[in-house]
């Protein structure tokens, strides 16, 4: 039975006497304090559509969104990823809609609210669902129809989502086109490569889902012989494939935009190289994008993939033949640091055909170096050969390398660490990684420094003859390192490895290797180092002992892809930005008084960019020179929980009031969504704000404020989304009381309440924990955070640094009206000598005395969860310490620096003396 929830958005009153009687009510309200700006700026209202449907036997969470008219449209299916649900694609859908697509999510069998168990897209469970949900959008009377029951119709979705793209254009002819983002061709070889169980991924793939209870119950018995054997079966390897869209290569013949992550150690490039090539193959329009991001994390890119999957869709669903779908392949290419905010760099490279993995090959010689010494990130051994670190000795003759497999397979290296390996790969590109091989475990092969740079972009290869002195299964990981010229760092791409099961009638013969596909740029003077190593913390090796001799074959074969172009460097913003500024002011003093008032037109660069600051500035009121805010610049993205900080009279205050439109900035230009802020401006109707205590009519109850706030707007009751605002300040039987018997913990809760009315797309709030007790400070942070994970911006000034820290994603610090420091929290928190530990288990006191009891290490603290340790180091290097942890059986799951905020942030405003 169908139970819809219809929500609107929709315009707010137009007319002077409804404008002037909603802001006569919002003046005794707001009181200088908290509101909820009410204009629209004008694109098309999305209703929202909630039911649940049984396309395939089994409820499903469905929304379905729709935006304007009533002209046919075509509809666009958005599938979520693992462990989430329909919730998470909420903002790309409602995009959508507003762009003219019927648009339909749902949680996928097993998450949400939808029932089943988890089948991993079986074409008889996840699969059939899709079917059945587009029979649904057949019989909608606004989408449009190619033929009766056949829907114009395309998919999209990421991970989990983008591999059920694939197999419903693979089993239902009625799709149209599709978008799959960092997904699989093939799942038995992304969890079992080569034959190699990937037990980590593999591990959390499960743990994600909910258990191994929540699959179908022959995935889970499945899933537990592999982790127990560590060596996957045939029937597994065959179970996976069968629900694979490599299952159905022959029949996905619709138009295909792929984008795949280059940080991405779960779904590697190999699987949209084969996607490209064989749905190429079946006649099909193909384009291949390879983001920054990936599983691993990094950058996913989401406001420019979004807008190319729109374009995708204008081309091939709209049939909008003058929409540019951009090149057959692109590559995010990163490289330095952006002086002016401390960003990576970013920049895409791209070529009109699609070059595959080995174009451009160029061969590299290489010479064994012997692996009997530490390899580790700071790079330790030599570019000669020599022995430099203690440990098991190998034997190194001419191209022949010997290692040993220990025992139990302990300990294991270290490339990329599932949960943290993608801050490692992104930091791997600008020169920096942590990666491990112990001292015997591994053989080593190396070439002479490089006479011009070399930009590796695909799988390296490389010939090689392999044994096992027992003639049994050999498994090694091979990866390739960039060395520097001094042979001290070594940096490994991505943070990627290969896996390789070669059995007994393999070996004794050469044989062709491929190595991890990757974008990166070797430097002139810098070396190729092959290694081969027995074990891999991400993999299960032989519990058995064993001893593997490598012989290089050949030269090590890399990919340069020759017709990709990188494109020309963005120039600094000066050098267009301040004859820009010259011309305005030129303008400005040639137009009327009534225009130098005029709005500025909208900025289409900045349409899905919360909030951009530029060169903003405000004198104290009667002063020339003595500035609240001064030349302030920065930018804030989609997502991110923003803190504000510093000192009293840092200027925050009056930074925040500029934006809502309170005050107006003597210099400078503030954009939201790419509208300029002015007072009253339409955009306001995304913002929502509590700023300097609440104005709130004291002889009414707290629900009576709130409903006479909102009929002030002008806008439908049930777009107040009024229940999730008082579930999130949790009041309880004080609605209903006289807001004057309120404390001030009440008072600050109804007025968070109030900003959040209406689900604004970017929201402020200054000092939002004043008056809320730890568990109500605890539970403000949970919703700060789960608010910008739905797609929406939170803006915070606290004073309260620890709190920032946990709850904030980007940090803007000023003093004295300047900006001080702008980044990522772990960035500006990042220095220092610091170390945080996390790990699978809870760390005991004993462990805890024991690591701070190590060479090197001056102290050790477990964390407030006891998930994790505080390191200080003391003469040892992270490397070292990582190593040492291993060898105790500390379960590591991730290692970076770590400085407290306080500790920071007293360095940033006391100009480095703290």
């Amino acid at each position: 039975m169908e139970t819809p929830t219809v929500r609107w958005r929709r315009l707010l009153p137009r007319t002077p006497a409804r404008w002037a009687a909603a802001v006569a009510v919002l003046a005794v309200l707001v009181g200088g304090g908290t509101w909820t700006a009410v204009a629209d700026d004008g694109p098309p209202a999305v209703q929202r559509e909630d039911r649940m449907l049984r396309p395939g036997g089994v409820e499903i969470d469905t929304s379905y969104f729709t935006a304007g008219g009533s002209g046919k449209r075509p509809a666009v299916l958005i599938g979520h990823g693992f462990g989430g649900s329909k919730n998470d694609v909420r903002a790309q859908a409602e995009k959508l809609a507003a762009d003219g697509y019927a648009v339909l999510t749902w949680s996928a069998r097993g998450f949400g609210k939808s029932g089943g168990a988890i089948s991993l897209n079986d074409p008889e469970g996840e699969v059939k669902d899709v079917s059945g949900l587009i029979d649904w959008l057949a019989g909608r009377p606004e989408v449009e129809l190619d033929e009766k029951g056949d829907p114009r119709v395309g998919l999209t979705g990421a991970s989990y989502g983008g591999a059920v793209s694939l197999l419903a254009a693979g089993y239902d002819q009625r799709v149209d086109a599709i978008a799959p983002v960092i997904t699989y061709w093939n799942l038995a070889d992304a969890l079992f490569p080569d034959g190699v169980f990937k037990k980590l991924w593999a591990g959390i793939f499960v743990t994600s889902g909910g258990g191994c209870e929540k699959f179908e119950k022959k995935l889970c018995e499945m899933y537990e012989r592999v982790a127990v054997s560590g060596k996957p079966d045939a029937a597994a390897t065959e179970l996976l494939t069968e629900r694979s869209p490599s299952a159905v290569a022959d029949r996905i013949k619709v138009p295909s935009l792929l984008v795949q992550g280059q940080s991405d150690s779960l779904f590697p490039l190999g699987h949209a190289d084969a996607m490209q090539k064989a749905i190429s193959a079946n006649g099909a329009p193909v384009s291949v994008d390879w983001i920054s991001g990936g599983h691993d994390g990094g950058d996913s890119e989401t406001a420019r993939v979004e807008g190319r999957v729109g374009s995708w869709f204008d081309r091939y669903l709209k049939e909008e033949t003058g929409t540019d779908t951009g090149p057959a392949f692109r590559v995010t290419r990163t490289g330095g640091i952006d002086s002016t905010d401390g960003a990576a760099l970013k920049r895409g490279a791209s070529s009109d055909t699609y070059p595959g993995l080995r174009s451009g090959g160029r061969e590299i010689p290489l010479r064994a170096t012997g692996g009997g010494g530490a390899s580790a990130g700071s790079g330790s051994g030599s570019g000669s050969g020599t022995e430099t670190g203690s440990g098991t000795a190998t034997k190194s003759t001419g191209s022949a390398e010997t290692f040993r497999n220990p025992a139990g397979a302990v300990p294991p290296a270290i490339s990329a660490v599932p949960g943290v390996g993608g801050g490692l790969s992104q930091l791997s590109s600008l020169g920096v990684g942590l990666s491990l091989d112990f001292p015997g475990q591994f053989g080593r092969f190396e070439s002479a420094p490089l006479a011009t740079p070399v930009h590796v972009t695909g799988t390296p290869t490389v010939r090689v003859n392999v044994k096992e002195a027992a003639g049994q299964d050999a498994v090694l990981f091979g990866k390739v390192y960039d060395v520097s010229p001094d042979g001290r760092q070594q940096v490994l791409p991505s943070q990627l490895v290969a896996p390789y099961r070669i059995t007994p009638d393999q070996q004794g013969k050469p044989i062709e290797l491929a190595l991890p596909a990757v974008d990166h740029e070797f430097d002139a003077g810098h070396r190729m180092r092959l290694v081969f190593s027995a074990t891999d913390l991400g993999y299960a090796s032989p519990a058995e002992p064993a001893t593997y001799t490598v012989t290089a074959d050949g030269p090590l074969t890399v990919p340069t892809a020759p017709a990709v172009a990188t494109a020309a460097a963005t120039l600094p913003w000066w050098t267009w930005g301040l004859p820009a500024a010259a011309l305005v002011i030129a303008a400005g003093l040639l137009i009327t008084a009534r225009r130098r008032t005029a709005t500025p037109a909208p900025d289409p660069a900045l349409t899905d960019v919360p909030l951009q600051i530029t060169g903003l500035s405000k004198k104290y009121a009667k002063s020339v020179d003595r500035y609240a805010v001064r030349e302030l610049s920065f930018r804030v993205e989609k997502g991110q929980v923003l803190g504000l900080l510093g000192p009293n009279g840092a200027g925050k205050t009056t930074t925040l009031r500029m934006l809502m439109g309170l005050i107006t900035p003597d210099e400078g230009e503030i954009r939201v969504f790419g509208q300029a802020i002015r007072p009253g401006a339409p955009v306001l109707s995304r913002v929502g704000a509590f700023v300097e205590g609440a104005g709130f009519l004291p002889h009414l109850s707290g629900r009576a404020n709130l409903d006479l706030y909102w009929q002030a707007t002008g806008r439908p009751a049930e777009d107040a989304h009024i229940e999730e605002a008082l579930e999130i300040a949790g009041l309880g039987d004080a609605l209903a009381r006289a807001v004057r018997t309120y404390s001030q913990g009440m008072r600050q809760r109804l007025a968070i309440a109030q900003a959040m009315l209406g689900m604004p797309d970017l929201l402020i709030l200054d000092e939002p924990t004043n008056g809320l007790d730890p568990p109500q400070i605890r539970e403000m942070r949970d919703v700060m955070i789960r608010y910008a994970a739905g797609g929406r911006t939170v803006i915070v000034s606290s004073h309260l640094l620890s709190e920032v820290e946990q709850s904030c994603t980007h940090l803007v610090v000023m003093d004295r009206g300047r900006l001080v420091q702008a980044g990522p929290v772990a960035e500006i928190t990042g220095s220092g000598d610091m170390i945080l530990v996390t790990v699978a288990e809870t760390v005991s006191e004993p462990l805890a005395e024991k690591v701070a009891s190590l060479p090197g290490i001056g102290s050790a603290v477990r964390t407030d969860d006891g998930r994790g340790l505080l390191v200080r180091l003391d003469g040892a290097t992270a490397s070292r310490l990582v190593a040492d942890l291993v060898r105790l059986d500390v379960p590591v799951t991730g290692v970076g620096p770590h400085r407290r905020l306080e500790d920071a942030f007293l360095t940033l405003i006391s100009g480095g003396a703290a």
